[in-house]
This record gives C-alpha cells, structure tokens and sequence, in this order.
C-alpha cells in the first residue's frame, strides 16, 4: 500500500454583485492507499462519519455541493455548511474557532479592512458547540480508523475593490483559474515530493488548460494525460516534485475533497456577508439583507445609497464591475 495525496479546489460567489470570491481548497492524506488505483470514494470510506444529504445527517455529517446542503430555512440556512466544514477543520487542530476571526486566520482567508467588514461574529452560528465537539470527536476516530487525516484546508477571498483591480486587466474567468493555481502552488510547495492528485471543478466548460497551466509554471514538464468531454487531466513534473491536475464537470458532487472545498468556499463568503449586512443594517435599521446576488443586490444598493454618499464611499469600492 501506498500513501494517496487528495485534494479538492472550488470556488463561491463567482456571480454576485456584492462581496467576496471566494476559492478554496482541502486535502487529504490516505496513508493505506495505492495511488494506483484512482481516485478513492470517500463517502464510502468514511461511511460511518459522514454522507451525501442532510436527510441522512445526524449523526453523520453531510459533505456535498455548498448548493445542495444550505436550508432556505432563515434560522438554519448554515447549519449543515457550518457542521460539516468546522468538523473537519478542528480535525486537525483539534478545537473549534469561537469566532470569524479565528476561523480566517486558521484558513488563511484575509480579514478585509474596510468599514463594513469589521466586527466580529461568534461562532457556531447555527449549530450548538456541544454538539459540534462530539461530531469532532466522532470523525477525529472515524479519520483515524481510516488512517486518513485532513491537514489543509485554505481559503483566499477577494473582495470587491481588489476583484475590480484585477479584472481590469483580466477576465473573471481567468482570475478565478489564477487563484485555483495558487491553491495547486501551495499543495506542490508541501506535498509536491508526495504526488498530490487534485481534483478541480471545470471553468466554463472548457476542455484544454495546458497553455494556462505552462504560463504558471513556465518552468514545468507538463504532460496531457487526457482531454475530452469527461475530463481534462495534466501531470506537471518541477525536478523532484509532481502533481496531477484533473478538471472535470461536477467535481464536486464526485469528488468529496471538492465538495467539502465547496463548502469552505461557501461559509467563508456567507460569513464575510454577515459582516457586510450588519453593518449597513446598523445604519438602516429596517434594511432587509442581501446574498449579494445580482437581482436583489440592485435593491440593497437602492436602498443603501444614501448610506454610500454620506459616508463618501464610491460604487467601485462595493460592487463587481463584471
């Protein structure tokens, strides 16, 4: 037996008006498995912890798409995002992160500095802390027994005035795939002797990446290994390092290391907006939140104008501009 690298990328809010981008990833160590042998079925080999849908959770803890999992239940809308990303993420550290704050530090997720980002939210927000420890501890041995641990999960957000910046000069799409990379330089720079295999969600659609994937690593051997409807997968040697890229239509709902990504992605983002809600609903006390997204974010920013014009803040600084 073998030791398989296995790791997930994925993104939220790539559409909205409002807010972050947010790309994730998490990664895995199975120490009992062949490589050779493909990608695993993680919901299969952590059965007992963990399943698809959240008709099936509790006690288990349900891993899919962000989409799938949050409840259009105001009161509950995060339950299961939350429960299943702070499980895994106190997997490894062992504790839970009593605030957003924490929780940014611990994924690496910047803590953006302008007015409406500021103050912090207790954590957990929809699920009880007593609860979250024993699901803690019930995947903490499940993992064990399984010999497989969850060392890294990352999430890079991009807010707003930095995703107009780059997109002057850049497409959104191409932004969203240069972050995704950044994710694979980091897992190569820690595991690249080890072999990751990274599974990622595909970009539009599209089928060939090897140009864009040369122009990150200009210095890489990168050898296509397959492109065609079902997938896209490439293997970039760099001297003693390696790593197999796969880009494949619904990762995330094949892929357990893209979906939990998924759902990083996802509570990192709706966090940043509990912030961003708070603060305009401070000033309009009668302001209905926002998603973000595009359709009711245009009456959010009807309503939050005159909020803008006397605290002299620009529309650039708070909408996309594509």
């Amino acid at each position: 037996m073998g030791v398989l690298i296995y790791a997930g990328i994925d993104e939220a809010g790539y559409g909205p008006m409002f807010g972050p981008l947010c790309v994730a990833s998490c990664l895995f160590v199975l120490h009992d498995y062949d490589p050779a042998q493909g990608e695993p079925d993680m919901w299969s080999l952590l059965s007992k912890a963990i399943c698809k849908t959240r008709k099936e959770a509790f006690p288990r803890i349900a891993i899919n798409d962000s989409k799938k999992l949050k409840s259009n239940a105001k009161h509950k809308a995060l339950t299961h995002l939350e429960r299943g990303v702070l499980a895994f993420l106190a997997s490894s550290s062992k504790s839970i992160p009593e605030n957003d704050s924490e929780f940014f530090a611990e994924t690496e997720s910047v803590n953006h500095d302008q007015a409406w980002y500021q103050g912090q939210t207790a954590l957990p927000l929809g699920n009880d802390l007593n609860v979250l420890k024993i699901d803690n501890a019930m995947l903490r041995k499940h993992l064990k027994q399984a010999n497989i641990s969850c060392p890294r999960m990352k999430c890079t957000s991009i807010d707003v005035g930095d995703y107009n910046e780059q997109t002057k000069i850049a497409s959104k799409a191409a932004l969203n795939f240069a972050t995704a990379m950044k994710h694979v330089d980091g897992i190569l720079a820690q595991f690249g002797c080890d072999h990751p295999r990274i599974m990622i969600d595909r970009h539009g659609g599209r089928i060939q990446y090897r140009q864009e994937l040369q122009l990150c690593w200009p210095e890489a051997n990168i050898q296509i290994l397959a492109e065609d409807k079902s997938m896209s997968r490439y293997r970039l040697s760099l001297g003693a390092k390696k790593v197999t890229l796969t880009f494949a239509s619904k990762s995330d709902e094949r892929h357990m290391p893209v979906a939990l990504a998924s759902m990083l992605a996802k509570f990192t983002r709706e966090l940043h907006m509990i912030r961003f809600n708070r603060y305009f609903s401070a000033q309009i006390p009668d302001l209905k939140p926002t998603a973000g997204y595009v359709q009711d974010g245009r009456r959010f920013l009807k309503e939050i104008e005159p909020i803008l014009a006397k605290n002299g803040v620009q529309q650039e600084q708070l909408v996309r501009s594509s």
